[in-house]
């Protein structure tokens, strides 16, 4: 089985040996049923939460119709009746189909409503899991602004976060990302939310079992070509997933208390711009917090290798890393987008994305067809620069129309009157620190006693 074995600094962490590890009074690898009182208490740790009333927007849940996420739509019945479940078909198997309507009316047969959603546009090839996880969180999202919906769970458990961070640890995380995934994740539409992560693939499926409930076993869990299937595998025969989850809930602790200092840091000495950019001061930030600089500046689903990172200080500051730049301009450091990094040009239209970063707000009758947005490149006059680097506002979202640049709002310039209700919104999809629930309070050794809030 081709998966590398865990990293020496990983041994001697608790749950190795002796009594179980356990979270919240239940060992986190049991294979006994999950009670739903259980459940509804640790859902009340996870909150706030809507109103759970008639007319009030719902808890979306993900759910494919496997043993983990049927679990947690069973779980979450007994927790709340005001929800919605959010059933994916990719499309990518010929049986998808029948098993996503089957799932939709099992939902139904637990009084969860449910809503299909079908994809039409993924193809198999390279980077097909990405892509599809991808486009299927996207639909979701959307489902959820549809319906009011603020937070959606999901359903990872416990496995899933040990398999997590043996790849994470394996691929030389940096201590960031041994912490693997959050209880709570926030994106700029959804509040993601994980209440599983302290229980076991097998107790979830013999809550079902109890239930008297059926399930779908998707045949790529079992395909070896995949790398979490072989480190699933390899976890098990080994017996390493209390301590690789325990690796998970301690770095996530420590991650936490890390970004309340950095949290604090950026507040004193770092510059936030509408523009996209931030202003560091003279001297760079610590390599941890320059790290989620760039992630959220180049709006990056994660953060740069820690070696990229030690690279740029190593070459004293100046140059480009995942899509960012760092530029000195009058004795201060700012974090830029760099030009070449930025997405494809899109049609306008109000609500838009571009970039990742920017949100275009401008009125429908504006938009008229041809009108896109794209990256104002180079040829602003100084004065139309209001003095910034052509460097720096070459990155900035603008309106263009017949080949002509019409508007770049950031810098309060258009070409016409007619575009000067135009303006973009900056919102990157990550934050530069937290915002998240990651890890859990430890009593002693083997004994977990809740997320850290």
């Amino acid at each position: 089985m081709a998966v590398t074995n865990a990293p020496a600094r990983t041994l001697g962490l608790s749950g190795v040996g002796g009594l179980p590890v356990r979270f919240e009074q239940r060992p986190v690898f049991s294979d006994q049923p999950v009670p739903p009182q259980w459940f509804v208490a640790l859902l009340d740790t996870l909150g706030p939460w809507g109103a759970d009333a008639p007319g009030s927007p719902p808890v979306a849940l993900a759910v494919s119709g496997g043993g983990d996420s049927l679990a947690l739509a069973w779980l979450a019945r007994h927790w709340r009746r005001n929800l919605l479940a959010l059933v994916v078909d990719h499309g990518l198997r010929p049986e998808s189909g029948a098993e996503a309507r089957l799932t939709v009316e099992r939902l139904h047969a637990m009084d969860v409503p449910a809503r299909l959603i079908t994809l039409t546009d993924l193809t198999k090839g390279p980077a097909m899991a990405a892509r599809a996880r991808k486009a299927r969180y996207a639909r979701m999202v959307q489902a959820c602004q549809q319906a009011g919906c603020v937070d959606l769970l999901l359903g990872h458990q416990a496995d899933d976060q040990a398999e997590t961070a043996w790849m994470r640890s394996n691929a030389g995380s940096g201590p960031d990302g041994l912490a693997a995934m959050g209880w709570i994740s926030h994106t700029p539409d959804v509040r993601l939310v994980r209440p599983l992560l302290g229980v076991s693939r097998v107790a979830l499926r013999q809550t079902l079992r109890a239930a008297g409930l059926a399930w779908v076993d998707d045949p790529s869990n079992q395909d070896l070509r995949a790398e979490r299937v072989r480190v699933r595998f390899a976890l098990q025969e080994n017996g390493l997933s209390e301590q690789f989850w325990c690796l998970a809930m301690d770095a996530g602790a420590q991650r936490m208390a890390r970004e309340r200092v950095q949290a604090m840091a950026l507040a004193q000495t770092c510059a936030f711009y509408p523009h996209g950019w931030v202003g560091l001061g003279q001297n760079l930030p610590e390599a941890a917090t320059l790290s989620g600089l760039i992630r959220t500046v180049g709006a990056q689903q994660y953060p740069p290798a820690p070696a990229a990172v030690a690279r740029l200080y190593k070459n004293g500051g100046a140059g480009t890393l995942a899509g960012t730049q760092l530029a000195s301009w009058r004795d201060e450091w700012f974090l830029i987008r760099e030009l070449a990094g930025v997405s494809a040009p899109v049609a306008a239209s109000p609500g838009v994305v571009w970039d990742g970063r920017f949100v275009l707000r401008a009125p429908s009758a504006l938009l008229r067809c041809g009108v896109y947005v794209g990256a104002a490149g180079y040829g602003l006059a100084r004065k139309v620069r209001a003095g910034w680097p052509a460097l720096f506002c070459a990155g900035l979202p603008a309106l263009w129309w017949q080949g002509q640049r019409v508007a770049v709002p950031h810098l309060g310039w258009c070409s016409t009157a007619d575009w000067a209700d135009v303006f973009f919104e900056f919102r990157p999809p990550v934050p530069v620190t937290g915002m998240g629930v990651y890890g859990c309070k430890k009593v002693h050794n083997k004994d977990y006693v809740g997320p850290v809030g």
